[in-house]
């Protein structure tokens, strides 16, 4: 049944109720039943328009529809209760936008949209929560999840500072939003790249994301934020160089010399990274790659740089800050291949 015609149903029935109860001598719940529920009918449509056609009790009862109204529209199968206080105005299945209000609304009235759910809804795309609908309410709320809603009691909720102010279903923000997905993330590696994909795709900056952080305190995986926040907004290079030094000194790797220069193919200066000395006399030339490198210019630029070192005689190795920081031992193993691979020197028996 399309929505509007069960909202008049639902006024219909209103009507009729009250109609049967002054024939036997009760007086009417309502009076005046014709004249207000053209008004209640528009603020209904409405109320369903902004909400996807779901609302919760207390709504429906703000504008005039109470408890027997509804119980009559779900016996007629034309709505659909959920949980405890929502009630959906038709009876087919739930669209994505429907199943998030419905999981607001259930919750309480200072709950919202947060974590993936919340990144999705703001256009982060490829980080797919699923079915599952992710919301925060304040540390305490006494809940009563739906059992596809995933439910965060958080001490450092703020709804007055953490919510947006006119989104709708209510939502977190942005900043609160990433920040969260990405301490709530089941890897270092796909934290980092939640918060590097929510800034390329123009959604925040890496100066509120760094506040909502410092806002946050000692959440997990804190300090590998930072750094990465640090490597978006531009200082990426002497923060990922100190860390690759000290990961080499960790695992007892040759020290290597830091921005040396060398001429490339066509007699250029080149700055590299970082340079080590192989024990076959060859140059191992190692870029350490922030997330400015991931922007399609800057690595066409890449690839290009790399090929002129290569081509004057340099061994040419790439990697990730975000994979120094979270996969140490794999950039650690691929080090010393290559040192194994020129430990001797050509020709020797």
């Amino acid at each position: 049944m399309p929505l509007h015609d069960g909202i008049r149903a639902c006024f219909h029935s209103v009507a009729d109720n009250d109609r049967s109860r002054r024939s036997c001598g009760f007086p009417a719940r309502t009076c005046g039943h014709r004249r207000r529920s053209v008004g209640m009918d528009d603020r209904l449509q409405q109320l369903a328009t902004q909400q996807h056609d779901v609302v919760s009790r207390t709504q429906l009862a703000d504008v005039g529809i109470r408890y027997w109204h509804v119980r009559d529209q779900v016996r007629a199968r034309r709505w659909r209760l959920y949980g405890r206080q929502v009630v959906v105005l038709h009876r087919g299945e739930l669209t994505t936008e429907q199943r998030r209000m419905v999981a607001v609304l259930e919750l309480a009235p200072t709950a919202a949209l947060c974590g993936l759910t919340a990144a999705a809804v703001y256009g982060l795309d490829g980080f797919d929560a699923g079915r599952v609908v992710h919301v925060v309410v304040p540390k305490g709320t006494r809940a009563h999840p739906l059992p596809w809603v995933r439910t965060h009691e958080s001490r450092r909720y703020v709804p007055s500072r953490d919510r947006h102010p006119v989104k709708s279903p209510p939502i977190v923000t942005v900043e609160r939003a990433v920040i969260d997905a990405a301490a709530w993330a089941t890897t270092d590696r796909f934290a980092c790249a939640l918060v590097v994909a929510s800034v390329r795709n123009g959604l925040t900056t890496p100066a509120r994301l760094a506040r909502c952080l410092t806002v946050a305190g000692q959440v997990r995986r804190c300090r590998v934020l930072r750094a990465v926040l640090a490597d978006i907004e531009g200082g990426s290079q002497a923060l990922s160089e100190i860390d690759f030094i000290g990961l080499c000194r960790r695992a007892g790797l040759p020290r290597p010399v830091q921005q040396a220069v060398r001429a490339d193919g066509d007699g250029r200066r080149r700055y590299l990274d970082v340079l080590f000395d192989l024990p076959d006399g060859a140059e191992l030339a190692v870029e350490i790659d922030g997330s400015v490198h991931l922007e399609p210019e800057i690595s066409w630029d890449d690839q290009v740089r790399q090929n002129d070192l290569v081509i004057g005689g340099l061994i040419v190795m790439r990697f990730p800050s975000v994979l120094v920081r979270t996969e140490p031992a794999r950039v650690v193993a691929q080090l010393r291949r290559a040192f194994a691979a020129h430990a001797e020197m050509p020709g020797a028996a």
